[in-house]
C-alpha cells in the first residue's frame, strides 16, 4: 500500500462566512480565514472516506475581509435555563468571501475504528489517497457533496465550490499575526471527549496563512 500524501484542493466562495473565535464569548467574532478543523470539515464535507485522513496545511485568503454586524433569533439548547422565548444572538461575520484551500491526504493510520466497509475498502485500495484525491476531482466538477459543506456555521452555505477559477485572485495586501487560532475542537478524533487544540502566533502573509504541521503530518 502506498503511503504517499497528496496534495488536494478547491475554491469556495459565499456571501456570509463565520469561523468562530472562542475567546470572543457571547457576542462571537469571526477569525480572518478558516480555521484548520472548518477546512478539514470542507473537503470531509464533499468526500468522507473513514479509512483517509485530511491535513489541511494552507488557505489563500481572495477577497477583501469585510465584518459586519449579524443578528438572529436563538432558541436552542445552549439558551439559560427558565427564560421564555427565543433571545437575540448578536455575532461580527464576514460578507462576500473566497478562498482556496489547501490539503494533504493520506492513509489513516488508527485503523482500529473501522467499520466493515471502510475496512474492506482499505484493504483493496492500494494507494487511498490518490484515490481520494480521485474520487474529490470527480465530485468538484459534478456538483456533488457527501453533505452540503458550509462557510463555518451551517447557515452559511457557499454560492461556489469546485476548482480553482482563472479569474479568483490571493488579497496579497492581507498581512497579520494571529496570537492564538483554534486548531481543533475533538483534538484526540470525532470519537473522543471535547478538547480544544490551538496554534499560535498564526501568521497571514501576503493573503496566505499556513497552518503549522505537527508530528508526523506532512
Amino acid at each position: 500500500m502506498t503511503t504517499k500524501p497528496y496534495e488536494i484542493q478547491l475554491e469556495i466562495s459565499g456571501p456570509t462566512a463565520m469561523w468562530t473565535r472562542p475567546d470572543t464569548g457571547d457576542c462571537p467574532v469571526s477569525y480572518p480565514a478558516p480555521t484548520y478543523s472548518a477546512v478539514k470539515g470542507i473537503f470531509e464535507a464533499i468526500l468522507y472516506l473513514p479509512a483517509v485522513e485530511v491535513v489541511p496545511f494552507k488557505t489563500e485568503i481572495c477577497k477583501p475581509l469585510h465584518f459586519h454586524g449579524y443578528a438572529t433569533n436563538y432558541n436552542g439548547p445552549l439558551k439559560k435555563t427558565g427564560t421564555d422565548g427565543a433571545y437575540q444572538f448578536l455575532a461580527t461575520v464576514l460578507t462576500d468571501v473566497c478562498y482556496r484551500l489547501y490539503a494533504f491526504v493520506r492513509p489513516q493510520k488508527e485503523k482500529s475504528s473501522f467499520n466493515d466497509k471502510a475496512r474492506n475498502w482499505d484493504a483493496r485500495t492500494t494507494s487511498p489517497g490518490h484515490a481520494y484525491a480521485s474520487i474529490l476531482e470527480r465530485r468538484l466538477k459534478r456538483g456533488q457533496w457527501f453533505v452540503l459543506p458550509c462557510l463555518g456555521w451551517k447557515e452559511f452555505t457557499p454560492s461556489y465550490v469546485g476548482a480553482f477559477r482563472d479569474v479568483t485572485v490571493v488579497q496579497d495586501d492581507i498581512s497579520t499575526v494571529l496570537p492564538s487560532m483554534l486548531r481543533q475542537v475533538f483534538s484526540d478524533g470525532p470519537s473522543a471527549p471535547v478538547r480544544f487544540s490551538y496554534d499560535q502566533n498564526v501568521k497571514i502573509e501576503r493573503g496566505v496563512l499556513l497552518y503549522p504541521l505537527k508530528g508526523g503530518e506532512a
